[in-house]
């Protein structure tokens, strides 16, 4: 008996497959020799990596110095791009959680991307606080341990500190949800391997065998970590907000930070999974399995969270004006009209204007218009995260310590570095495991494939007369 299925949707899964077809197409990128693509790919992201790796290296011998940090402006390139990083981070877990959590069919196209990203993201933000001490053989002083340094103790009352609980508390709950979704489908590489490969991929699998005793652990157990996931993204990315909020700094002293910044964060997570998923179903050749329906969907979030981000964007300038605090008030008007003008403008554009254009279908599921757009919003959020710290830093209460900041060749060096890691990082993921989960895309074949659901849906699939679907529709 086949599930009722909304006329209205179109199917999640093209390509007329089976079960086996399924399990042969998204496992080939994991076993057959690769592609001239991942390949190329693979050494631009690896010489990034490289670069990066020489720019940290030359910070640790000649020290900070070698950025272009003063007196006024001590958070530039490095905060910047840690806040951006997080903010990729927090989305991928998020976007996965409350899918699962909503049962949306059409999360089996992009959870496992998103929660890959979310580990990688994370592993980059981390890189930034390490070097930004200016010694890293003393990044040890962060975690707070019984010591033998006498009464020497971080500081609880400081949000940088409650960065480092809630960073690392999210970091583990997410590489334990990633990790968990991907048991079932190790165990199909391991059955189809031979050899080192087998062994490799047994060890990965914990011995899943697909009993129904380990398929209900592995409802639960999701089932856990996407309830707890999604509190937590929520608290995590406020309290990176506290960093800014908890200061008295004109600009930063504000209680809409917390929802602005989560708001901020799924919407460059989504941009970022975007741009994933787009190169991901090109290189592999998985258009079937990740299709135009699931970049329709994604696109609508991000015109959600697109026109959130320019009410909270709005709302600071009211907020400012309104205030009647005429410090308030000059930081707000030197972003718009001061020398850092063009990032402002930058951001309002990237972040708020461009995701206007997916009200209308037929941009929605241009693939094209939105690989450029899921890159120009991720342009637009690290534009954002500029204006809020070097753009406020850079005129304080005193006009002679005004100054203008512009990042070295070694912050640049750094950032370049950083994107190197996480496409490093994300490209090897595609060769070791399915990049789609297999089992959950079978999971909604009978609901979803195109041969069941849709216009082009065959045979008797759709040709229920009312009796028998209200019968199914109690059964369900």
């Amino acid at each position: 008996m086949s599930a009722v299925v909304s006329p209205i949707r179109d199917p999640l899964i093209t390509g007329h497959k089976d079960y086996h077809q399924i399990t042969e197409d998204i496992c080939a990128p994991s076993e057959r020799t690769p592609s001239a693509a991942w390949v190329t790919a693979f050494l631009i992201a690896v010489g990034a990596l490289s670069v990066g790796i020489f720019c940290i290296l030359w910070t640790i011998w000649f020290g900070i110095g070698t950025w272009n940090l003063n007196r006024t402006i001590g958070w530039g390139w490095d905060i910047t791009n840690f806040v951006w990083w997080i903010g990729i981070g927090h989305a991928g877990t998020l976007i996965s959680a409350i899918l699962l959590l909503f049962r949306q069919k059409w999360r089996t196209g992009v959870n496992r991307a998103a929660e890959a990203m979310t580990i990688f993201a994370v592993l980059c933000a981390a890189l930034f606080p390490g070097i930004h001490v200016g010694r890293m053989w003393v990044v040890f002083y962060f975690f707070p341990y019984p010591n033998t340094r006498g009464p020497l103790w971080v500081n609880f009352n400081s949000p940088l500190l409650w960065d480092l609980f809630a960073i690392s508390t999210y970091f583990t709950v997410s590489l334990l949800f990633w990790y968990t979704g991907l048991v079932p489908d190790f165990a199909t590489l391991r059955d189809r391997a031979s050899g080192v490969r087998k062994k490799f991929y047994n060890f990965l699998s914990f011995g899943w065998t697909g009993a129904a005793k380990h398929w209900q652990r592995f409802e639960s157990l999701s089932l856990v970590l996407a309830g707890i996931c999604a509190p937590l993204v929520l608290s995590v990315h406020t309290i990176v907000s506290f960093d800014f909020a908890t200061s008295v700094i004109p600009g930063w002293h504000t209680t809409i930070f917390p929802p602005y910044f989560v708001a901020g964060a799924i919407f460059s997570g989504f941009a970022m999974v975007l741009t994933l998923m787009i190169i991901t179903r090109k290189i592999l050749n998985l258009q079937d399995y990740i299709t135009v329906e699931h970049i329709d969907s994604m696109n609508k979030v991000i015109l959600l969270t697109g026109s959130i981000v320019g009410v909270a964007y709005i709302s600071e300038l009211v907020i400012a004006w309104y205030s009647g605090y005429i410090y308030e008030q000059f930081a707000f008007a030197n972003r718009v009209q001061g020398v850092y003008w063009w990032s402002y403008f930058g951001m309002m554009t990237c972040n708020v204007l461009s995701p206007q254009i997916f009200w209308f279908r037929k941009f929605r599921r241009n693939i094209a218009l939105t690989f450029f757009m899921s890159i120009f919003i991720n342009i637009g959020m690290w534009f954002e995260r500029f204006v809020i710290i070097p753009t406020t830093l850079a005129r304080d209460y005193l006009p002679s310590s005004w100054s203008y900041y512009v990042p070295t060749w070694v912050e640049v060096g750094i950032f370049v570095g950083t994107l190197g890691i996480f496409f490093t990082l994300y490209l090897i993921f595609c060769r070791v495991a399915p990049v789609v989960a297999i089992a959950e895309v079978k999971a909604i074949l009978k609901s979803s494939g195109d041969q069941y659901a849709g216009q082009n849906a065959t045979g008797d699939h759709t040709s229920h007369d009312s009796h028998s679907h209200e019968e199914e529709t109690l059964v369900h």
